[in-house]
């Protein structure tokens, strides 16, 4: 179903997809999640907003897909082929976070299927300074418990392309995720420098509050007196995920409901919500912790670390594809 969802600054639209167990809410505007709800509970497991000129005004990313590069690239340029590239300086007027006004930031077309919806965008050559004319394709696909997000990019120069999905989560739809209980299979983790830019000297989680092997609530040490903690407020930090392929990222546990992230990406980045405030659905006010997002990437800065492997370089006239999925259990 696709009805008007905003006008403002131009006509866009909201899809619903829905089976026995889920009713997905997406938007073209920034190829963006909406809603998830487990039917079963009723239970809205994503924070957003009630109006599309919402989204368009938010600058959290709520719910959105982050291209062409999630994260943070260090002083907002990098070096392909030789060539120097200046990107938008949108954080702390020094760093690049999820490329300025990106994908996240740009109208779609939509095409309705069966059990699934595709946006398709045309970055254009030099948008956000990266090079090539970069064709996106994102579809969400509704299948019993699971939601698929598939994004696909191919370019016409070799450029950047590493997403992002940038999901809200509250499995109890609380004013809290501190309760929440996660398990993160990851063996080490990226301590931050003091721009929150991950280092590339990983560090092991033992002994940590980065320890998220066994499962452990969000809220039991995100005041735990660890440098990198104190820094950010909570968790900001990349988890390298072993393996290869489409695999376990993270699951979470709230009250009623437990959600299993799968992706084929290198890592994910946690992060607690820590500078969250807005004013989200029906007026209510979501600050620090009242969320939490797990998304799925390349390592940060992975094209500016000489070490660091894989990088997000997408080489002209071949197609990249990334997959994300997401499980929806009842306890």
């Amino acid at each position: 179903m696709k009805e008007l969802f905003g006008q403002q600054p131009q006509p866009f639209y909201l899809y619903t997809l829905e089976n026995d167990a889920l009713l997905l809410q997406v938007t073209d505007y920034g190829a963006r999640c909406v809603a998830l709800i487990d039917k079963r509970s009723g239970i809205d497991l994503l924070r957003g907003f009630d109006t599309g000129e919402q989204y368009v005004a938010d600058r959290s990313h709520q719910g959105a897909v982050i291209g062409r590069v999630g994260n943070r690239i260090r002083n907002a340029r990098f070096v392909l082929n030789g060539r120097t590239y200046q990107l938008p300086a949108n954080e702390h007027g020094v760093t690049c976070l999820h490329s300025g006004r990106g994908l996240d930031q740009r109208f779609y077309a939509g095409t309705e299927g069966k059990d699934q919806v595709t946006f398709s965008y045309l970055s254009p050559d030099g948008e956000e300074g990266y090079p090539g004319s970069l064709q996106v394709t994102v579809t969400y696909t509704l299948k019993d418990n699971l939601v698929l997000l598939q994004v696909s990019g191919t370019a016409d120069q070799d450029t950047l392309f590493g997403i992002t999905c940038h999901n809200y989560w509250n499995l109890d739809d609380s004013t809290s995720i501190l309760s929440h209980q996660v398990r993160i299979p990851a063996e080490t983790y990226a301590p931050n420098d003091a721009l929150c830019i991950s280092l590339p000297a990983l560090q092991t989680v033992a002994g940590t509050p980065f320890d998220f092997r066994n499962f452990h609530a969000l809220g039991e040490r995100i005041d735990a007196e660890d440098p990198q903690i104190q820094a950010v407020g909570g968790y900001d930090h990349h988890f390298p995920i072993p393996g290869s392929g489409l695999r376990e990222f993270v699951c979470c546990k709230g009250e009623k409901l437990s959600l299993t992230m799968a992706s084929d990406l290198p890592g994910m980045h946690l992060y607690t919500a820590n500078n969250l405030q807005m004013t989200g659905r029906h007026g209510q006010q979501d600050g620090p912790h009242s969320a939490v997002c797990f998304e799925p990437e390349y390592f940060p800065n992975a094209i500016n670390e000489p070490a660091v492997q894989p990088k997000p370089i997408l080489r002209a006239h071949t197609r990249a594809v990334t997959t994300i999925l997401w499980q929806v259990d009842a306890l």
